[in-house]
């Protein structure tokens, strides 16, 4: 696979709270692409455990901010707004890239380069620290399901900016409010058929944190829908329909 790798640069964010346990295999995994992204961000969302010396242990590696807590798409917009990349990536902070992410995701971008973003499998997998009762707890969910969640998203900065920045109103499921919203903004994307991210499972993923917040889902298609009713024939004015 050749791609020109001068002709973009990437900026990965990643947010992160309460997750020194894991931290530094997520960066580790951004660090070993074969296409280098030209800066890594993390941004601390107000952790209160070791996060802070995991991150500034990389200290010439990325750039680390810290915020007061405000919640996971406030601290991937804060990523946006400090990026400089022409390309931004998204990694949360317990999870991982297979090192070909990049790379593969940049040949969809040079073989179609109308392309405004680029999306690709994620391999659930349950943390292997768990034991036997916590994993009861989870369930099945080891499976290769479409990368529907931001970790395997690469979007162009413009495209992004076209959307918006990521709702800070919903506890969970930022991300696929933004793509439904990414969607009804007419941009184009291609989901590939590789795995590109490990999606950890554990007793602290934010869906299982924030189970209360389950009801956000519902509200989030009701919100996509609301939209779409009130824009007619969306594609057709656009000239293009959805891929």
């Amino acid at each position: 696979m050749t791609v020109k790798q001068n002709r973009w640069s990437v900026s990965v964010i990643i947010p992160v709270f309460n997750c020194e346990a894991y931290l530094a295999e997520a960066i580790d995994s951004v660090l070993s692409q074969t296409w280098p992204p030209g800066e890594i961000i993390v941004v601390d969302d107000g952790s209160t455990d070791g996060s802070r010396d995991v991150a500034r242990g990389y200290s010439d590696q990325i750039r680390y901010v810290y915020q007061e807590n405000q919640g996971i798409g406030a601290a991937r917009n804060r990523g946006v707004d400090l990026a400089g990349g022409d390309l931004l990536a998204f990694l949360d902070a317990d999870d991982m890239w297979l090192p070909n992410k990049l790379v593969v995701q940049m040949a969809a971008f040079e073989s179609e380069p109308d392309l405004d973003m680029v999306l690709g499998q994620v391999e659930q997998f349950v943390s292997p620290e768990l034991g036997p009762d916590a994993r009861a707890t989870i369930g099945d969910e080891e499976r290769v399901l479409p990368g529907y969640v931001a970790g395997t998203v690469l979007v162009k900065r413009d495209s992004f900016l076209r959307v918006g920045p990521f709702s800070t109103d919903w506890r969970v499921g930022e991300f696929l409010d933004w793509y439904a919203k990414a969607k009804d903004a007419g941009l184009r994307d291609v989901m590939l058929p590789d795995i590109v991210t490990r999606r950890r499972i554990h007793t602290s993923n934010i869906g299982i944190r924030e189970r209360k917040s389950q009801g956000d889902y519902v509200r989030i298609l009701k919100a996509a829908l609301d939209r779409r009713r009130q824009t007619p024939n969306r594609d057709t004015a656009q000239g293009h329909p959805d891929r």
